[in-house]
């Protein structure tokens, strides 16, 4: 089941629901009826044909009964962008570091706080086992390890 708008409010909002979701900050203009728009937190240029890295400016906490995809805003894939790398794990923490491809013919231009991908947060059922990775409290851009 995907969470509707209602539900993510309800549940960012709600303090009695221990280690639940947070995004910080957060901008209302951002949340869309299904999902969340995350944005860039530093200008960056997508050249043709190149997989760039750069960051989330929301730190995103997600409880053990939440997991996420993310991918790209369709206004920003009309323009030939992907996203790579695209799920996150119940009971991750931190910054999300974003694989971005320029599939079009032209530089793509981000600004700081563009909104350029879509956060669709997932319950899970029978929640269990939650990330302790390696990527886990990531700030900033983190490449492979």
């Amino acid at each position: 089941m995907i969470l509707s708008s209602q539900e993510i409010q309800r549940r960012l909002g709600d303090q009695s629901l221990n280690g639940d979701l947070v995004i910080t900050p957060y901008g209302s203009e951002c949340q869309q009826p299904a999902s969340y728009d995350l944005r860039v937190a530093e200008d960056t240029e997508l050249k043709p044909g190149i997989c760039t890295l750069t960051h989330t400016l929301e730190r995103v906490e997600l409880p053990a009964d939440i997991a996420a995809t993310i991918r790209t805003r369709s206004s920003y894939g009309r323009r030939g962008l992907l996203v790579t790398a695209g799920f996150v794990d119940p009971g991750f923490r931190g910054q999300l570091t974003l694989g971005l491809v320029n599939m079009g013919q032209e530089v793509i231009h981000l600004k700081r706080h563009d909104r350029v991908v879509q956060l669709i947060l997932h319950q899970v059922i029978g929640a269990g086992q939650t990330y302790e990775g390696r990527y886990q409290d990531s700030s900033g851009v983190v490449r492979a390890r």
